[in-house]
């Protein structure tokens, strides 16, 4: 397992955050058959704003990251993903690790996210690192399933 630090993404990483975001994504255009919102983000926007956190140090390739937004009550996981070439190294779970530390700093007492009830994948995965489902709930051409992971 790689032990690549988390750190907050620049300017000169968004292109990195481009390639990860599409490659983690791609598979699922045609089953869901809408581009994921994640792949239609305004990633300079959002690494501006100091919503998106890397894996790897400056000029290192970046394997995974996150999108988090935080909100009065909890922190809004909006994004991760993790480079194909980089499944099985436990990117992904380094990630949501660091997703919890970052609420606990923040204050904030969960972590909320949705995903794709197409995404059936991320529905056997989120259980195991503690989020239980609150609603299902479509929003335009997205049929979702809301989670939350309340943090002690």
């Amino acid at each position: 397992m790689e032990r690549q630090r988390i750190r907050p993404a620049v300017a000169s990483d968004v292109p990195a955050v481009k390639t990860v975001t599409d490659a983690a994504y791609r598979p699922y255009v045609e089953r869901i058959g809408v581009v994921p919102q994640p792949m239609e983000a305004d990633h300079a926007a959002n690494v501006a704003a100091g919503k998106v956190f890397v894996t790897g140090g400056p000029g290192e390739d970046v394997a995974g990251l996150v999108v988090v937004e935080a909100r009065a009550d909890h922190l809004f996981l909006d994004s991760i993903a993790v480079h194909p070439d980089a499944h099985g190294r436990g990117v992904g779970r380094r990630l949501l690790r660091f997703v919890d530390a970052h609420a606990r700093a923040l204050g904030l007492p969960e972590v909320r996210l949705y995903t794709n009830a197409m995404m059936w994948e991320n529905q056997q995965i989120y259980p195991k690192y503690g989020y239980e489902v609150v609603e299902r709930r479509v929003d335009g051409p997205y049929d979702r399933v809301h989670y939350r992971k309340r943090l002690l």
